[in-house]
């Protein structure tokens, strides 16, 4: 049976926490900067945790970690 292997998207936009939780980046803060106002820009920066329920398909995407 081939290796297991995970979806290159995924490993590049999640990262794995110590307590299983999954954390992720904001989007919208790579161009088009302009017309969004310094709260804003300053809110998307902050990394955010991904909802419980979405945890287990993102595991699915990365079978090794």
């Amino acid at each position: 049976m081939p290796k297991m292997k995970t979806k290159s998207g995924a490993k590049k936009r999640f990262k794995f926490l110590g307590n299983g939780k999954v954390k992720r980046t904001h989007s919208h803060l790579l161009h088009i900067l302009t017309k969004k106002t310094n709260k804003q820009k300053r809110k998307l920066r902050v990394t955010a945790i991904i909802s419980s329920t979405d945890v287990k398909r993102v595991r699915a995407m990365m079978p090794t970690q």
